[in-house]
């Protein structure tokens, strides 16, 4: 097998076990039974599991930082570079629920993964995620603009709740459903994003702002 065929079967084969099995359960092994190929090629294109769980966070969490940013980009030129404060939050959460929620999303390997990485705290993905914070750092500026009166610390809290809103319900949507007895529709992902960011709107505009 080429080796670029030979990468990509074996990101295709982990990212599918991870999504299914999580990240403690699946081995090496496992891996390489799945993608049909040797141990040497994975340590030769990642050199350890860590680097190829790291590989794959990375890969989807710039498709997702992409999506947010472009989101606030078009929020922002609509309205001269200073977007309401619920379209900032919007930008922000939305594409993390779109992307694991809903009934054909959710079925998808690569939700499916994402849903795993906010169940399960693994340390290849806890240094990204605390080094990787640029794009943040954005949406915090954005949300300045949005709100002057707004301080930096209430900034940075507000974000911060708004995005654990957002991770909190892509983890716990089955448990929402059956506390709900099914009232809750986990499915109707437009209407998630929007109680997301009203809740987290009140909170800035209103308690702290």
């Amino acid at each position: 097998m080429p080796s670029d065929r030979t990468r990509t079967a074996i990101l295709a084969a982990a990212e599918r076990l991870y999504a299914d099995r999580g990240f403690g359960d699946v081995t090496l092994r496992d891996i390489v039974a799945a993608a049909d190929v040797n141990l040497a090629a994975v340590n030769y294109h990642f050199g350890s599991k860590d680097e190829l769980i790291a590989e794959l966070f990375v890969t989807r969490s710039l498709a997702l930082n992409r999506e947010r940013l472009s989101e606030l980009r078009a929020a922002e030129e609509v309205r001269g570079g200073r977007a309401p404060i619920e379209a900032v939050l919007r930008a922000l959460v939305g594409p993390t629920l779109r992307g694991c929620l809903g009934p054909d999303n959710q079925r998808s390997t690569a939700a499916r993964f994402m849903i795993r990485v906010s169940i399960e705290s693994v340390p290849p993905i806890r240094r990204i995620r605390n080094r990787e914070i640029d794009h943040l750092r954005k949406f915090v500026a954005a949300m300045a603009r949005s709100l002057p009166g707004c301080s930096d610390v209430e900034l940075y809290w507000g974000l911060h709740f708004a995005l654990a809103m957002a991770q909190q319900t892509v983890r716990d949507s089955e448990r929402l459903t059956k506390l709900s007895d099914g009232k809750c529709d986990v499915d109707d992902v437009d209407d998630i994003i929007e109680r997301v960011v009203s809740v987290a709107v009140m909170a800035l505009a209103g308690a702290w702002c």
